[in-house]
């Protein structure tokens, strides 16, 4: 066998059936050992460039593996590449070097060459800007210099690192003879335009895919296809109609079109190939069935070159590969970008052009699989639902701004005339003050603060409830259309590379107690020092939450009274705006810097934990991160809506904390307005600068970054970007973290839109213009900015529906509290059904506000200007419901107090179970499984019976004719000609 040297690039393609060749040979080709006319053995290992005997291939897959009746002989391809280093046989797309057999999987690692080698790539040429790229690229991805060797310490480290990289390369040697055992077929490439990184390219021939899709049960369509009714004719014609009148919504794509009829889908077996459409083998397994079928088999296969047992995520863990990923389908930019579903995508899903049409979700479960279908689907149907209860808020908010001079406590509170003296609203600093300068104020509380926000509060409540159940239909609706209606998690959870390393390291440890053949196994014992951890952190966490929250309440009493004693008449002039929104601010601050401190804390702590398998693993970080960004973002916007303003005492006999720090009040319109501001700012921050700009932004900049280390100019990048190929640019891609990060967003927004909802209506309105901008920020990061995610399947989205549901339960009580305790809209019914004279709200204010002898302030807590008013205060207002002075119990709480407690309590009760009782009403009235796909689904059942007795009855038919034709054979005949052998009828395609 000849090799050709062709420089520092190597392309090495290896099946089973050239180990099967040579038995005694190392499995990889790439370790042969060199010929003894070659000078470097080491260097010309790496340059072998082995392709299959040229007219062998019969399909795109190529049916590499079916070579009984040729010779296994893999021969070097000698003019692999032309003079100016493109690959001769190189095809457009992510396929092996031979350009016939598509790449399904990649595995990248790093390589380690001899400091002695200093050759060029033939490949590259002499390029200058690749050359530059070599040396900008090295400064991230090689090694440092190597030192000088008179250091005998620095000698030792070196060896010491080779020799761990040695481990790393004999790991992947038997790693990758077992993945050739397994059928799969590898090609190396360690010649990249990435220095420093290696790729392992993986196909699955024919045979492969029917074997793992057998054992998988993957559903695949047969070529039985029925009609598809959408219901009554009635129903059909109706959504036909609505169907042709949105059509300008709909994407351009024919998956979209109304589909009329359907495949009937079976588990892949075969015995029963001949029931599915095998004409066309290269369209029949997608890219998506094909990546994730390689993924099935590498998390099989096990190293055993170690102490223990390492799969494919051990080996990750470890740094013996550095990434595995899925290809993308193609380029989605420039001139020679081929048609693919990629390319599609970008058109018709991630430009923000098309923000008003549909989602393609069939197309993105088809590329990015059923989980992430299910995400974009579920975000789809929550910015749908999010339209009407935006329109029924910005109503109500409209109501409030036509009614907001008919208010008859906002005109008396703005009627000079009234001439109202008011109490300090802080010790010293602070002076009297007249009820008038509160008008702003007062006529800004009721635009959401009045009866239609009680209204909208059920509205929400019976919204959250319309949308779970939207949602579980929907869901049903997409589990038909994609063939998950039989599909449970069936697939082998496999053990985490920590797990196994802990459980390596407890055997080790109990080698002589624990007999061989007991199981061993992580116990809570062995976690409970990690659990211990997790409580402990959890609470201190949570108390520094609070700490932080009191450190803001602090910080606006001491500056309302700096602003108050400060001589400047700006800073004086409206003090209450000022600090109500610095403080909002401080605490979105505060927000976004612990929502990314407690995620990383999180993580840490469900490491620790040492779940076994990766849902464990997923779903205690979820859980964790739940909690701590929940009551992260809630915890100032509880205090507002709750506690402020309820702790207080009264003029002469105030609440202090921390020495002589006064606890604030309310405004005399009530806290509604500030817990108004607090969510404005809170939820347009979050999703302004912690959603949109951190993921626009942080991307850009790195790829910014990039481009200015790499030295190369525009037009330099754009070449080497054309000549790169498909698995080194999307080795340049950020990795896929999972969906975990885009349920929490959307969860915390749900949760500000329907929690307190009562006291700030436009929050559906600013939740669906951030929704909008969401989807196809997403959707551009998942097309252009990731690496290409396993295809999953899900029949649901898991724990986050649990969340959802259980949050629109909370936002029931939060909301029956809000409007009971934090609005007024309770003391004005009191007050118009029992104490008003004429039945109607005037004299309401008045009502509210207690008197207070201001001779009975405590030593040094009265005003230093006493005069600043102009005259001399004897008696001033507070809001309150107490007893007068001079009363036989001044200053106790009067039967009024006592009247409108009990009123406040009766009405969270009867809203809460009204509510409740017409949620569970709907819940009951809408069925979870649409009654026509319950339909179609019987009809599956039925006609996959069918198919099942037609097959049987023509095997028995079959039979009967091969009976009767040995029966009328004639015995004379027999004798003397030789029987004829019966031919086996040849199936479509051959798997084994």
């Amino acid at each position: 066998m000849e090799r050709q040297d062709v420089g520092e690039e190597q392309v090495g393609s290896f099946t089973q059936h050239d180990r099967a060749e040579k038995p005694g040979s190392p499995p990889l080709a790439c370790e042969h050992s060199g010929s003894p006319q070659q000078e470097e053995p080491t260097i010309m290992r790496r340059n072998d460039h082995y392709l299959p005997v040229p007219g062998e291939e019969k399909s795109l897959d190529g049916d590499f593996a079916n070579t009984n009746n040729r010779s296994n002989v893999s021969i070097p391809l000698k003019n692999l590449y032309a003079e100016d280093g493109s690959p001769l046989h190189q095809r457009l797309g992510p396929y092996f070097s031979d350009g016939r057999r598509r790449v399904d999987y990649v595995l990248a690692y790093h390589i380690q060459k001899p400091s002695s080698i200093r050759r060029q790539s033939s490949r590259f040429g002499d390029n200058n800007f690749v050359r530059r790229l070599r040396r900008s690229l090295s400064m991230r991805s090689s090694r440092a210099p190597l030192q000088p060797k008179e250091d005998p310490e620095i000698a030792a480290q070196e060896h010491r690192t080779d020799y761990h990289e040695d481990d790393k390369r004999f790991r992947r040697e038997e790693f990758e003879e077992n993945l050739l055992e397994t059928g799969l077929e590898v090609e190396k490439d360690e010649g990249s335009k990435i220095p420093g990184i290696g790729f392992l390219k993986i196909h699955a021939p024919w045979n492969v895919l029917c074997r793992e899709a057998e054992f998988m049960k993957l559903k695949m369509p047969t070529k039985k296809v029925y009609e598809v009714k959408q219901g009554s004719n009635v129903v059909e014609k109706i959504r036909l109609f609505i169907h042709k009148v949105t059509a300008p919504l709909h994407p351009k794509i024919d998956a979209n079109r109304p589909q009329s009829v359907k495949s009937l889908s079976h588990p892949f077996s075969r015995e029963k190939q001949h029931l599915f459409d095998l004409s066309d083998r290269d369209k029949f397994f997608d890219s998506k069935t094909r990546s994730s079928i390689v993924y099935e088999v590498l998390k099989r296969t096990r190293c055993t070159r170690a102490k223990y047992s390492m799969g494919i995520t051990s080996l990750l863990a470890n740094g013996v590969y550095t990434s595995a990923y899925p290809l993308h389908d193609g380029d989605i930019e420039g001139v020679n970008a081929e048609p693919n579903d990629r390319k599609l995508l970008y058109d018709e899903w991630a430009s923000y052009s098309v923000f008003y049409k549909y989602q393609p979700i069939g197309l993105i479960r088809k590329y990015f699989g059923e989980k992430v279908g299910l995400y974009f689907a579920w975000l789809g149907v929550y910015t749908q639902m999010l339209i009407p209860a935006a329109i029924v808020g910005v109503i109500v908010f409209l109501y409030g701004c036509a009614t907001v001079d008919d208010n008859i406590p906002s005109m008396e509170i703005c009627d000079p005339r009234n001439n109202i003296t008011m109490c300090p609203l802080c010790d010293r600093a602070c002076s009297y003050w007249k009820l008038v300068t509160a008008c702003g104020t007062a006529r800004a509380s009721h635009l959401f603060d009045n009866p239609a926000t009680v209204f909208f509060s059920i509205f929400m409540a019976l919204w959250a409830v319309l949308f779970m159940e939207h949602w579980k239909r929907r869901q049903m609706r997409l589990n038909y259309t994609w063939d998950l209606t039989g599909f449970g998690e069936e697939e082998e959870d496999h053990n985490r590379a920590e797990y196994e390393f802990r459980v390596m390291q407890k055997r080790m440890r109990q080698e002589q107690s624990t007999p061989k053949e007991e199981k061993v196994k992580l116990t809570c014992t062995d976690r409970m020092l990690a659990y211990l951890t997790t409580v402990v952190m959890m609470c201190f966490m949570i108390a520094v939450t609070f700490a932080i929250v009191f450190g803001v309440i602090l910080y606006r009493i001491s500056i309302k009274a700096a602003l108050h004693m400060s001589s400047y008449p700006a800073a004086r002039s409206n003090i209450r705006a000022t600090v109500k929104t610095t403080a909002a601010i401080i605490n979105l601050i505060v927000i976004i810097i612990l929502d990314e401190i407690y995620a990383a804390i999180a993580r840490w702590l469900t490491t620790l934990e040492v779940p076994k398998t990766d849902k464990s693993f997923e779903e205690r970080l979820i859980f964790k991160t739940f909690i701590l960004k929940f009551v992260n973002a809630f915890t100032p916007i509880v205090y507002l809506a709750f506690f402020r303003g309820r702790l207080v005492g009264r003029p002469g006999n105030y609440l202090y904390v921390v020495g002589s720090y006064r606890m604030e009040e309310c405004a005399h319109a009530g806290c509604l307005m500030e817990l108004c501001i607090q969510l404005c700012i809170t939820m347009l921050g979050k999703q302004l600068i912690q959603n949109n700009l951190f993921e626009i932004g942080i991307p850009k900049l790195k790829k910014l970054l990039r481009q200015r280390k790499s030295e190369l100019d525009s037009k330099e990048q754009e070449e080497l970007n054309k000549s790169m190929l498909r698995h080194e640019k999307d080795h340049i891609l950020g990795p896929f973290v999972g969906l975990s990060p885009e349920y929490m967003e959307m969860i915390i927004q749900f949760g500000m839109v329907t929690l307190f909802v009562a006291s700030f209506p436009l929050a559906p309105l600013f939740a669906l213009l951030n929704n909008i901008i969401e989807i196809r920020l997403d959707a551009k990061k998942f097309v252009m900015e990731l690496r290409r995610p396993i295809a999953a399947k899900a029949q649901d989205i898991g724990i986050w529906y649990n969340l959802l549901r259980g949050l629109s339960k909370v936002a029931v009580i939060v909301n029956a509290f809000v409007i009971s305790f934090t609005s007024d809209f309770i003391p004005r019914l009191v007050y118009q059904y029992m104490y008003s004279p004429d039945g109607t709200m005037h004299g309401f204010v008045n009502h509210t506000l207690s008197y207070f002898n201001v001779s009975d302030f405590q030593p040094g807590t009265d005003p230093l200007q006493p005069m600043h008013l102009g005259y001399k205060v004897e008696v001033c207002r507070y809001k309150d419901y107490r007893e007068p002075p001079g009363s036989s119990s001044q200053y106790e709480l009067s039967k009024e107090f006592w009247a409108i407690l009990a009123a406040r309590l009766a009405f969270v009760i009867v809203f809460q179970n009204v509510v409740m009782l017409m949620s569970d009403f709907v819940d009951w009235l809408i069925p979870d499984i649409p009654k026509d796909i319950s339909l179609q689904m019987h009809k599956e059942k039925i006609l996959m019976v069918e198919l099942f007795m037609k097959e049987e009855q023509g095997k028995r038919l079959a039979a009967r004719d091969n009976h009767a034709q040995d029966n009328y054979t004639s015995p004379s005949s027999a004798n003397h000609s030789p029987p004829q052998p019966r031919s086996r009828p040849v199936s479509h395609a051959n798997c084994s």
